[in-house]
């Protein structure tokens, strides 16, 4: 364990705590001698951490004290990086964007050990694009769709049966497959659900009408009962 993540994992564990916790407790929780806790509250404080407390009493992290958690070990900072690639490699353009925006954010706050630990995922965690374009066909306005509760009308092609339906659904939520992305949704025609392809969704309006889930007609009642495609 680096001091840095160390001294974070200190803080973290004083922000945690509403009494005085002694430097044997601490000792114990994070696995370092007293000698270490009592050098490392030294390191901190001097940084300007709001710590109270002496050697025999115990340390306490003064009310009203914020500790903003972006602290990160390696394969926490390896989760992120992959996250972030896959978002950017599966999803749409405006996620994919907003994934990078997100980690850029991190970035700027990580300390220079972390922006090595940082590149080194970069060049060995690689989310390949495939036919990104297709496999997203509408799901910019489809995920608005979702979050507003819009009812939408989509044209659909059947590919198998070569012909193309239309029909008023309740976008519920997108599902990524691993080759294909998919819808699901509420079909108005048929009264019950239908899972559709996004490259098949030929078509898309808005209705400006909107609907609410229930209990027995919505995205967790699908999940629970009749995840199948």
């Amino acid at each position: 364990m680096t001091k840095s993540i160390r001294l974070f994992k200190l803080l973290t564990l004083l922000q945690g705590c509403r009494r005085a916790i002694t430097a044997s407790a601490i000792a114990e929780q994070l696995g370092i001698s007293e000698r270490t806790v009592y050098r490392d509250i030294e390191a901190l404080v001097a940084t300007g951490a709001p710590i109270s407390g002496e050697a025999g009493v115990g340390f306490l992290l003064q009310k009203g004290s914020t500790l903003a958690p972006l602290m990160f070990d390696q394969e926490e900072l390896e989760a992120l990086i992959l996250g972030v690639r896959m978002v950017r490699g599966w999803g749409d353009p405006a996620l994919g964007e907003a994934a990078d925006n997100a980690l850029s954010k991190i970035r700027a706050v990580l300390p220079d050990q972390m922006h090595y630990l940082r590149d080194i995922s970069e060049e060995i965690l690689l989310v390949p694009e495939y036919e990104r374009a297709e496999l997203l066909n509408n799901s910019p306005a489809l995920r608005v769709a979702i979050r507003e509760r819009e009812k939408v009308k989509i044209d659909y092609s059947k590919l198998e049966q070569d012909e193309q339906t239309s029909r008023i659904i309740w976008p519920l939520g997108l599902v990524y497959w691993g080759k294909v992305w998919t819808l699901i949704s509420w079909c108005e025609m048929r009264d019950d659900y239908r899972v559709f392809r996004l490259d098949r969704i030929m078509g898309l309006q808005r209705t400006n009408e909107y609907f609410e889930p229930t209990p027995e007609r919505g995205l967790k009642h699908y999940l629970d009962n009749r995840f199948e495609c």
